[in-house]
């Protein structure tokens, strides 16, 4: 399952490292604790719009091109997903078995 939360936290982390920006700092600029937004870049917690749009506020980035960034790592993880499903589907190989036959051409097995 690909989870949104996830590729979200990466994009705003890296948006945030990108600025030389610590969590305290954009803690305080976005007035969000410090604790949350940890929480938020390791996709363990969903940011609400609000939270969105302040974060995003706070990093001077466009919430359009978070969430674009976001749709191609979704994009990304579901090929991904797609292709390893598919390399494990195995297509089943019709059997051909050929009767036994004994010495005088008697069928003595079977399947």
């Amino acid at each position: 399952m690909v989870l949104v939360r996830r590729h979200l936290g990466t994009v705003l982390r890296a948006a945030r490292l990108e600025r030389a920006l610590t969590l305290r700092e954009l803690s305080a600029m976005a007035r969000v604790s410090t604790g949350y937004i940890s929480e938020v870049e390791r996709g363990q917690k969903e940011a609400s719009s609000e939270l969105l749009a302040s974060l995003c506020d706070a990093l001077d980035v466009g919430l359009g091109d978070v969430l674009r960034e976001v749709g191609d790592l979704v994009t990304a993880e579901e090929t991904q997903l797609a292709a390893a499903v598919d390399a494990t589907v195995t297509v089943p190989v019709p059997l051909t078995i050929e009767p036994v036959k004994d010495i005088d051409g008697d069928v003595v097995a079977a399947a």
